[in-house]
């Protein structure tokens, strides 16, 4: 059977997907047929992995122990092979789509992958550490599995090119500008997902202000005019902005320089902290899981929660105002998608401008959350990056050319 097979490497995880092949439009807003879909992840001391039919049915769910704290790729992968060599049908692949989190500023669009992408693509491996080497990594594995098989590059970071010059801008002095150190955004594949479903959710509304807030255990916001990128909460890494699971969000570059100088950690020391011990983790010193938090009657995760929306507030009026004004607003992700406490004290938020929730629909989870006199319209898109991801697969594919750009 001829599919197209995608991968999302994190940091512990790999989440696949295989669709069937469809002709596509040039406009890349055409769904693909959806025909398995699982990840392999790390959940505490063992590794679990599932494989659902496209109606959501569980088809396989393993779970084994961990010896390893950190997840194993390289195993991941084989049990993924493993598993799709076992399988009755026997999958033809055109193209491989992998998401990879940094295409820097040269990678404004997906690329065929061959060796000079992948040693460009290491380059930004201090850029994106959480991800870059997990995503290059699988790339590695699959050229290897199938030398034969097009492989495609699909960056979170390109969707926020059609920002201004200003909007990509950091008061540095210009050799260091130079350089590559620009606000880049990130989430970039959901963002581009959710804007090939405004016209669908939004109507006449769909070419005007709206924001998406991809909330999940990476957070950013998105401000987009006419279905583009014009402003985001992510800037020069994966830590900027929003409040995150274990990231911290936006800091004072005072606190690393007090870390480094006066607390005396290594460098590698504060990577680690802001990175991977900080955010809802860090905050409430319980979890970096929202709905754990939720469940909790501690003080210390209401004020991680608290400060969660605060900034999620903060930010919405920061992106309201790079675009003068605000139409819709979204919510997409892990967070967005499901935590109905979360959405309602959102729209509190931003009841200074006009949001209000209708709080039947938002604990039944229904597409539309505000009321009908609402002045700002408030939605849940289900993001599906994979889905994007397979889009421009095998759209570069088609075109038979390295770049779509």
């Amino acid at each position: 059977m001829t599919g197209i097979l995608v991968l999302n490497a994190g940091s512990s995880s790999i989440k696949f997907s295989i669709f069937a092949e469809q002709q596509l439009t040039s406009t890349l807003h055409d769904d693909l047929t959806l025909l398995r879909k699982g990840q392999i992840a790390q959940r505490g001391a063992f590794v679990e992995f599932t494989v659902k039919e496209a109606d959501g049915r569980m088809l396989v769910r393993t779970r084994h122990p961990s010896n390893v704290t950190l997840f194993d790729h390289d195993a991941a992968m084989q049990q993924l092979l493993a598993w799709l060599d076992a399988q009755p049908e026997v999958w033809q692949f055109k193209v491989i789509g992998h998401r990879v989190v940094h295409g820097g500023q040269q990678y404004c669009s997906p690329v065929r992958i061959d060796d000079t992408v992948l040693r460009e693509l290491e380059a930004f491996v201090p850029l994106a550490p959480l991800h870059q080497p997990h995503n290059l990594r699988v790339i590695q594995l699959m050229r290897a599995r199938w030398p034969g098989i097009a492989q495609v590059a699909c960056f979170d970071t390109a969707f926020h090119r059609t920002q201004s010059a200003i909007a990509q801008a950091i008061a540095l002095p210009q050799a260091i500008t130079a350089a590559g150190v620009r606000r880049y955004g990130f989430h970039g594949l959901s963002y581009e997902y959710i804007a090939s479903q405004l016209p669908r959710v939004l109507a006449e509304k769909a070419g005007g202000k709206v924001i998406v807030a991809h909330l999940g255990n990476g957070a950013s916001l998105c401000a987009l005019v006419n279905g583009q990128s014009v402003a985001s909460s992510m800037g020069f890494s994966a830590l900027d902005g929003l409040v995150m699971g274990t990231r911290c969000g936006s800091l004072d570059a005072g606190v690393v320089l007090y870390l480094l100088q006066a607390l005396h950690m290594s460098t590698a020391q504060v990577s680690e902290m802001l990175y991977q011990q900080s955010g809802l983790l860090g905050v409430s010193g319980i979890s970096s899981d929202m709905q754990v938090l939720l469940d909790s009657h501690e003080p210390a995760a209401e004020q991680a929660i608290a400060l969660f929306v605060y900034r999620i507030a903060c930010e919405i009026g920061a992106m309201a105002a790079a675009m003068g004004g605000l139409d819709a607003l979204v919510l997409t992700a892990g967070i967005g998608e499901h935590a109905a406490p979360i959405r309602e004290r959102i729209a509190k938020a931003c009841s200074w401008l006009g949001a209000e929730i209708d709080k039947n629909a938002n604990q039944h989870g229904a597409e539309q959350l505000h009321l009908p006199n609402s002045k700002l319209p408030m939605f849940v898109i289900p993001s599906d990056e994979e889905q994007m991801i397979a889009r421009h697969a095998l759209h570069s594919l088609r075109l038979g050319s390295a770049s779509l750009g």
